[in-house]
C-alpha cells in the first residue's frame, strides 16, 4: 500500500483492511508451519500494513 492510498482512506475503511490483513496473516502463519507458503516476505510485509494501518488511524483520531 501507498502512503497516499492510506491517506485517503476513511477511517471505517482502515479497521476494515487491517481485519482483512489480520487474518490472511493468521492464514500466513498456518501455511508456514505447514511448509506451504512459497513467499515468506509475505509475513513481514502484512505487518507492516496492519502497522501502517494502525498509524494512520491514530492519526486521525488525534485530529
Amino acid at each position: 500500500m501507498k502512503k497516499k492510498e492510506l491517506k485517503k482512506m476513511t477511517k471505517s475503511q482502515a479497521l476494515k483492511d487491517i481485519d482483512k490483513l489480520k487474518k490472511d496473516l493468521f492464514n500466513f502463519r498456518f501455511k508456514k508451519i505447514n511448509s506451504q507458503i512459497t513467499d515468506s516476505a509475505k509475513i513481514k510485509s502484512t505487518k507492516k500494513n496492519i502497522a501502517r494501518l494502525k498509524t494512520i488511524i491514530e492519526d486521525k483520531s488525534n485530529a
